[in-house]
């Protein structure tokens, strides 16, 4: 490992900042990518690519999701345009909670694999990465959960209203 981290880490720490990560940020990236492939070295196919192209990979992805954290972290949410314009009406805020109800009932409806992985994008905000590594799964496997459960949602949802509207 120590010669593998010798080798890479600063290959890593460099192509971070030549695709324009911040010296400090990619330092850390290119920690966290060096601890990924000790936790992980297991997941590593040579059949698929070279321990290089994995670890940079790992790094791109990294690079990725923590461009998203960054962006996400700018959004103030006490600026003005997110505050209503108008009171609010209560039958629209009814509506509202309808509708946030129903959509509760149908996240508790899906599969345990669905919901738990639903539940950490888009309740704790995690990336599909940090669900991957979190729960030990492929990435490829975490996106299609999602998808499928959305796709889930969508159909139980639209079922909801057409009901409504009938």
């Amino acid at each position: 490992f120590i010669r593998l981290f010798d080798h890479y880490a600063p290959r890593i720490n460099a192509y971070l900042v030549r695709i324009g990560t911040q010296s400090g940020v990619a330092e850390e990236l290119a920690q966290e990518v060096m601890v990924t492939l000790w936790r992980k070295a297991e997941l590593f196919d040579r059949r698929k690519s070279s321990v290089g192209t994995w670890l940079f990979r790992i790094a791109r992805n990294r690079r990725i999701d923590s461009a998203r954290r960054d962006r996400l972290g700018d959004i103030d949410q006490h600026d003005p345009v997110f505050l209503p314009s108008e009171p609010i009406d209560a039958a629209v805020a009814l509506d509202g909670q309808v509708r946030e109800e129903r959509v509760r009932l149908a996240i508790a409806a899906l599969p345990d694999e669905q919901r738990d992985l639903v539940h950490l994008a888009f309740l704790k905000g995690m990336t599909h990465s940090q669900i991957a590594e979190q729960c030990d799964l492929p990435l490829g496997t975490v996106k299609s959960r999602i998808r499928l459960a959305f796709t889930r949602l969508r159909r139980v949802l639209e079922a909801d209203s057409r009901v409504d509207v009938d």
